[in-house]
């Protein structure tokens, strides 16, 4: 089992920034990927940015390419999601996802753990 633990939601305006962290423990020793999703109110949960095995293997979507930083610790333990310029549509509950096979995906389902989400609130 991983247990997933996020952290550095919170309510900021829109264009500023915030840096969500992921820390997973319990058996890690694979070699996981590690994922974040969102999901908004009355929205489905969609794929913001992953990061594989690999120090390259990094997938974002669309809106999260130039404005969101997908990184991780050389531990592999921690992923982290730097996001600058926010808008109010990024205001979701913010989950982090790990999966045993350890490439960059971006379908919800091939993830085997989750966190229980950190609320981000972006003002107009």
């Amino acid at each position: 089992q991983v247990q997933l633990a996020e952290s550095g939601g919170g309510l900021v305006q829109a264009g500023g920034s915030l840096r969500l962290s992921c820390v997973a423990s319990g058996q890690t020793g694979r070699r996981y990927a590690m994922g974040w999703f969102r999901q908004g109110i009355g929205k489905e949960r969609e794929i913001v940015a992953a990061h594989g095995w690999s120090s390259g293997d990094t997938y974002y979507s669309d809106s999260a390419k130039g404005r969101f930083t997908i990184s991780r610790t050389s531990a592999k333990n921690t992923v982290y999601l730097q996001m600058n310029n926010l808008e109010p549509e990024d205001t979701a509950l913010y989950y982090c996802a790990a999966k045993a096979r350890g490439v960059a995906g971006q379908r919800s389902y091939d993830y085997d753990y989750w966190g229980q989400g950190t609320q981000v609130t972006v003002s107009s």
